[in-house]
């Protein structure tokens, strides 16, 4: 084994073990009151930036926190669909899977539109776009690879992850607190309450939290509208793939046919999540894969934090923020009149 060799291993593991660390302690805090309205993903984030006061630890595994940070959030993705049980989505009705629909799509194009009306950059925009209206930072790291930018790029490009998914933290905890507050206010039933917060929360943990102040009735409606969004993330990262290639080669000279961005990994959510549902695992089997996926992929957002330029973050995050507080107000507007009418 030759010098460079040893070098990269060592720094792999260094940076395994920082992270795994964080990823741990996030998953753990989480459970926390309060602290489970931010979420495991977002607390590993959070652990990842204050190791930058470590300086020497981050630099001395700068290659191995670049591998977890792209390779890890694949596998935590495609274990990630052990949460999804189809038949229990499929048992939601064409009304839930409907207004998912509605929901992913029509603030994917509004979050964008606002967001570019803004000035803020086409990156930016998706990544915000995709994070508030399907998952929060499962989407945004989700939807991310199939976003392909040149290698002079690639440190943007991890600011813009960073920036979408502190955004959707952000404002998924403020509308959450918003949403159990206007709860008395609203007279909607359980389920009504259920739709209301799983359609229109942008993390499952904020669906979860909120979904829990209505009773179990809200808290399992809550979580299987929040689902039947998750269930979205492939088609669209898939399409979004498309979508941006075909804008950048309109402003580029491509030498030959492009080919179609496909996200394997995302095939391994949707097996995942057939396996999960037909296989007979057993509940406490596909609690410990889940459990494993949130480990996967706080260890990939630790290494995200680890490499975060905070300068440029503040100077950037303005003008995006703006444009996903307004399309969630829009949001949650027309999700609890949906709620209202229609279940």
């Amino acid at each position: 084994m030759d010098i460079r060799t040893t070098m990269a291993t060592r720094s792999f593991w260094g940076a395994a073990g920082l992270t795994l660390v964080c990823a741990v302690a996030g998953s753990e805090l989480a459970q926390l009151p309060y602290l489970n309205l931010v979420g495991a993903l977002v607390i590993a984030l959070l652990l990842g930036m204050a190791l930058q006061l470590a300086p020497r630890a981050v630099n001395a595994n700068r290659a191995g926190i670049g591998f977890i940070s792209n390779k890890f959030l694949r596998l935590g993705i495609i274990l990630l669909g052990f949460k999804l049980n189809l038949i229990q989505l499929a048992q939601a009705g064409v009304k839930t899977i409907t207004l998912a629909a509605v929901v992913v799509t029509g603030m994917v194009l509004l979050t964008y539109n606002l967001s570019r009306k803004l000035g803020v950059d086409r990156e930016l925009a998706i990544l915000t776009a995709t994070g508030t209206s399907i998952c929060g930072a499962a989407a945004v790291m989700g939807v991310s690879p199939q976003i392909k930018v040149s290698a002079d790029k690639a440190e943007r490009q991890r600011e813009n992850e960073v920036l979408a998914v502190a955004i959707v933290a952000i404002l998924g905890t403020v509308f959450t607190l918003i949403e159990i507050g206007l709860k008395p206010l609203l007279h909607l039933t359980a389920v009504q309450f259920g739709v209301m917060t799983g359609g229109s929360l942008h993390e499952i943990a904020h669906a979860v939290a909120a979904g829990s102040a209505g009773g179990p009735v809200s808290l399992d409606t809550a979580i299987i509208t929040k689902l039947s969004r998750v269930l979205l993330l492939a088609p669209a990262a898939l399409i979004i793939g498309w979508w941006y290639q075909k804008q950048t080669a309109s402003t580029t000279t491509t030498t030959g046919p492009a080919k179609l961005p496909i996200p394997w990994f995302m095939a391994g959510f949707l097996l995942t999540s057939i396996i999960g549902t037909w296989l007979p695992l057993g509940d406490a089997t596909l609690a410990g894969l889940v459990k494993l996926a949130y480990i996967f992929l706080g260890m990939a957002m630790a290494a995200l934090g680890m490499s975060v330029n905070f300068r440029v973050i503040f100077q950037r995050g303005g003008n995006a923020f703006l444009a996903a507080t307004l399309s969630s107000v829009v949001l949650l507007t027309g999700v609890t009149l949906a709620s209202k009418f229609f279940f």
